[in-house]
């Protein structure tokens, strides 16, 4: 599980397609590297990989991750290019404070970035920014207002939904830490709603009740 509060940044390397998986390999940054071990997952910009081929002391640090055919159809990942810039955090500990929100990295699928406005144009490194975005439809039934999201696996809060398009108030550290000003009108991004959403529709809409959403169910499921 991950929260959506980003670690670091890395930049993509390549992208190899093969009979099988696609493979891409990702520079990163080495303290982030060495807590990080063949097999274990990782978020690429809110997609769960599993993490191969560790480099902390290659020129650049890197490792490398292995794409199935679903995550190629629901995510963005196989469209990147090298020197694309990806958000990276690694799994949340058990017990460890959730700063963000739950957030998988089960992308639900993407969506446009639209635009990426500074509130305040004159003070550009302390300014707050807007984001709008365009969400595939059949998203905008859990996208609520004041509710969370995950944007290219940043845990953010939604201030405005408007059809299908969605704004989000940005700040300053934020814009700065993470992919977000790197992208341009029309880019394809990961979205990822709330996975609690998606269990609440479940609930109401199963004629049979077997699930019920419960106080202790969410503990038990580390909520």
């Amino acid at each position: 599980m991950f929260t959506g509060l980003i670690e670091t940044t890395g930049t993509l390397l390549t992208v190899t397609p093969t009979a099988g998986a696609t493979r891409i390999t990702i520079a990163a940054p080495s303290p982030l590297l060495s807590r990080l071990n063949t097999g274990d997952s990782i978020s690429v910009s809110g997609v769960c990989l599993t993490a191969l081929n560790i480099e902390p002391n290659a020129f650049p640090p890197r490792f490398s991750a292995d794409l199935a055919a679903e995550t190629i159809a629901r995510t963005t990942l196989s469209r990147l290019h090298p020197e694309s810039v990806v958000n990276l955090e690694l799994p949340t500990p058990a017990g460890s404070p959730l700063g963000g929100h739950v957030v998988q990295g089960h992308v639900d699928g993407t969506g446009t970035f639209l635009a990426l406005e500074p509130i305040t144009p004159e003070s550009p490194t302390s300014t707050d920014w807007h984001l709008r975005l365009a969400i595939p439809d059949a998203l905008t039934r859990y996208v609520v207002e004041k509710g969370s999201i995950t944007i290219e696996g940043i845990s953010l809060t939604v201030a405005s939904i408007f059809g299908n398009e969605v704004t989000i108030a940005i700040i300053p550290h934020t814009y700065a830490t993470t992919s977000l000003h790197t992208l341009s009108s029309g880019t394809p991004i990961n979205i990822e709603v709330d996975v609690l959403s998606k269990y609440a529709e479940r609930q109401n809409t199963s004629a049979s009740a077997e699930f019920i959403l419960t106080e202790q169910y969410l503990i038990a499921n580390g909520y």
